[in-house]
């Protein structure tokens, strides 16, 4: 797999450094491509919570292409210190901040400030990402009223979630990858 790429803005055509072994799995160029389509003009100057950083794919996207700031999260040191490198890289450094923090107990905590986007792509097949989205749905205060949250999957992990706060308002199927769109219910019964 080629490593992947920054595809509009800033930093375009910019190639990111992998994570050394086999622990991430990076974001094709196709799905990022097509959730920045889905997101738009919305991503300028918005906040955007990383939760599984990764190689900072996702989120260095987003600051190429105007978002004010984003935080990454990540566990794995070797993921940390490639989000840094490639934030050093693009040039985009003094808009991300990066902290190497077990994502659930990040999520637990009170929130340090609300974000417009909470995206959320675990490691496959582990269950990971009901388990951030619960979690999120207990600590809603991490996503500003008229945020969203978004989740990366294989199609085979997905299943209907019953959220107190959330309510799924779309999903997208790309190949072996699903996007899924989390919105409040209370915004959804005043929109």
């Amino acid at each position: 797999m080629t490593n992947p790429r920054i595809i509009a803005g800033k930093a375009r055509g910019h190639r990111l450094q992998s994570v050394p072994g086999d622990t991430t799995r990076p974001i094709t160029d196709m799905v990022k491509e097509a959730l920045f389509n889905i997101l738009g003009q919305d991503i300028i100057d918005a906040t955007l919570l990383d939760v599984f950083g990764g190689t900072g794919s996702v989120g260095i996207e987003a600051l190429s292409r105007g978002a004010a700031f984003v935080q990454f999260l990540d566990l794995n040191h070797r993921a940390v210190d490639t989000i840094k490198k490639n934030l050093i890289s693009t040039r985009l450094e003094s808009g991300g901040n990066v902290l190497r923090a077990d994502a659930f107990v990040y999520l637990k905590q009170p929130p340090t400030r609300q974000f417009d986007f909470v995206f959320i792509a675990p490691p496959q097949y582990k269950g990971m990402w009901i388990q951030a989205m619960t979690i999120v749905d207990g600590n809603s205060k991490w996503l500003a009223p008229d945020g969203c949250v978004i989740v990366q999957i294989d199609p085979i992990e997905y299943q209907a979630l019953d959220l107190k706060e959330f309510i799924e308002v779309d999903q997208r199927k790309y190949g072996n990858t699903i996007l899924i769109f989390y919105e409040f219910k209370s915004a959804q019964q005043t929109g």
